[in-house]
């Protein structure tokens, strides 16, 4: 929306988006359902191999196509296509974000100031499979000849949580011989238990930073380089055993790492976009380059997909859509994911930073405050361990919780009917979350259990689930690098939408920005150096850390 556009809320589309809530307040989904019986059917989108049940949402067709409606208001295509075209659509940066050239094929074009980016994309990919086949082949070895057995990635946000996901979600998929480690945190336990068990000899370092001044990612950096060199390795091996993803070349040369051995980050593509990148270096070290070239292939089928199919079949414009339905219309205030994989455990975590960093703002492109909600706190965990956690406040709670199922069809580890087990479970939750019990049901349920009447009746109300919780489910036929490349690209393009219609730039952080400014201020009164006051509450826990650690 333009400057001169009214505020969304006023929008006509959104008026009738408001009648449609309305008329559905007092309608269960039980009726949904009840009232067609081609819902499921018809509530399906399918695309890059993904398919999206979303029929167990509090929706109809003229509700769907008034949330269409509203996308396109809010200039949906004509951001989607300055999104691809390479125009500047982080606003506040002035910055173009291009994670989907990244994926692009050879041959293709994309533009940035005039220059075509393709070729330096994949000049890089090249760069990163020779290293991934030196290292895989024994060529390229530590510096007493041993080849590497072991990678350290050192980086923090986007530089750690998207190459762990992959790392973890295609265990099936890693090659032998190379195990891959990840520090991100700045609390010493983390480094030191990382690096307590590995040979020097066999450990190959990533330092992953774009301004190479990250603070948790440079100081793990040093003690790092510190362990390797007190423990076998000389400032020459430095450049054997380290190398950086970074735009600082003359800070990474500094810290001893050979310019051959750095590769490129951009400013066109932002932390949390970057894991197709040469920040996905610890993947396809794990895995090898075909699997890495096939996670981008599906990212780039998902691009495609989300580029050139009509609203109304578009599996990450109906999911960004549904949250906007149940985050403004129904106030939904979280967004639960839940990945019925073991190998999709770190899928939460990845998508938290990608949808609140994105879309945890409050004023719009234009710099008013927002007079509606924006970005939901999104949590999740692993099925069907949650089922026996916090899945009660789902069923039972006060609050509005939409949850995304995500489950491949078919398993890797396939062990009796573990895989069915798990697969009823997911359908089961949905089921429940969607139907609930009523009281009536629980009472009879309890009768017919052989409970006399006044028991019952003081039972039944404990055990009555009012159902009406939207979810999704998307399925695969399988855990493949495809596949996965796939569901990530659909969650990056669902926040870009949401992002649109709540016209906020979801390519900044200022507020991560606020902290590591405040960070710097408070860490030399840690130290014992000079700064000014803060306020009590901070100067009084700085002088019992002081006091602790003899400061």
């Amino acid at each position: 929306m333009s400057e001169h556009t009214p505020s969304l809320t006023q929008l006509p589309e959104w008026q009738v988006l408001t009648r449609h809530k309305q008329q559905l307040a007092n309608t269960h989904l039980r009726e949904l359902f009840a009232q067609d019986p081609d819902r499921a059917q018809r509530y399906l989108a399918e695309g890059a191999g993904l398919t999206l049940d979303f029929s167990r949402n509090r929706l109809t067709d003229e509700v769907l196509s008034a949330l269409t409606n509203l996308a396109r208001a809010c200039g949906l295509e004509q951001r989607r296509n300055a999104l691809f075209d390479g125009d500047i659509v982080n606003r506040t940066e002035n910055r173009p974000a291009l994670h989907t050239a990244l994926r692009q094929p050879a041959g293709t074009e994309v533009r940035v100031n005039g220059q075509n980016i393709v070729p330096e994309v994949q000049a890089t990919l090249a760069r990163m499979e020779q290293l991934v086949s030196a290292v895989h082949s024994g060529q390229r070895t530590g510096h007493t000849g041993k080849p590497f057995t072991d990678v350290v990635s050192i980086g923090i946000g986007g530089s750690f949580l998207g190459p762990k996901l992959v790392v973890r979600a295609l265990t099936p998929y890693a090659q032998a011989g190379i195990r891959c480690h990840f520090v991100a945190n700045i609390d010493g336990t983390d480094v030191q238990d990382i690096l307590r068990p590995l040979n020097p000899e066999t450990t190959l370092f990533l330092v992953q930073s774009k301004s190479f001044r990250t603070q948790e990612t440079l100081s793990n950096s040093l003690v790092a380089r510190d362990w390797f060199l007190n423990n076998g390795g000389n400032q020459r091996a430095i450049a054997r055993h380290f190398l950086a993803v970074t735009t600082n070349i003359p800070e990474a040369k500094a810290f001893g790492i050979d310019e051959e051995n750095i590769f490129p980050m951009w400013d066109w593509v932002g932390g949390r976009y970057s894991l197709w990148s040469a920040i996905g270096l610890p993947i396809a070290l794990t895995l090898g380059m075909p699997a890495f070239r096939e996670l981008l292939e599906g990212a780039h089928a998902m691009d495609e997909h989300f580029r050139r199919t009509p609203s109304e079949r578009n599996l990450p414009v109906i999911m960004a859509l549904l949250g906007v339905w149940n985050n403004n219309f129904w106030g939904a205030e979280t967004q639960a994911v839940l990945p019925y994989d073991e190998y999709l455990k770190y899928l939460p975590d990845h998508l938290q930073q990608l949808d609140m960093e994105s879309n945890g703002k409050r004023v719009t492109q234009h710099g008013q405050p927002v007079d509606y909600p924006t970005g939901p706190v999104l949590w999740g965990g692993v099925g069907a361990n949650g089922q026996h956690a916090y899945h009660q406040l789902i069923h039972q709670g006060t609050r509005l919780v939409p949850a995304d199922f995500i489950m491949p069809l078919t398993s890797h580890n396939p062990v009796g009917d573990h895989h069915a087990i798990l697969f009823a479970n997911c359908l089961s939750q949905a089921r429940a979350m969607m139907a609930g019990k009523t009281l009536e049901e629980a009472r009879q349920e309890l009768l017919d259990s052989g409970m006399d009447a006044m028991q019952a009746e003081a039972l039944a109300p404990h055990k009555l689930i009012p159902g009406n919780q939207p979810s999704n489910i998307v399925l695969m036929d399988k855990l493949s690098p495809g596949r996965l490349g796939a569901l990530i690209a659909a969650y990056e393009h669902r926040t870009f939408v949401q992002s649109v219609i709540w016209d906020i730039d979801c390519f900044d952080q200022w507020g991560v920005e606020l902290g590591k400014q405040m960070g710097n201020e408070i860490l030399p009164r840690l130290k014992g150096e000079a700064g000014g006051a803060t306020d009590s509450a901070t100067d009084n826990l700085v002088a019992l850390f002081r006091a602790a650690n003899g400061v």
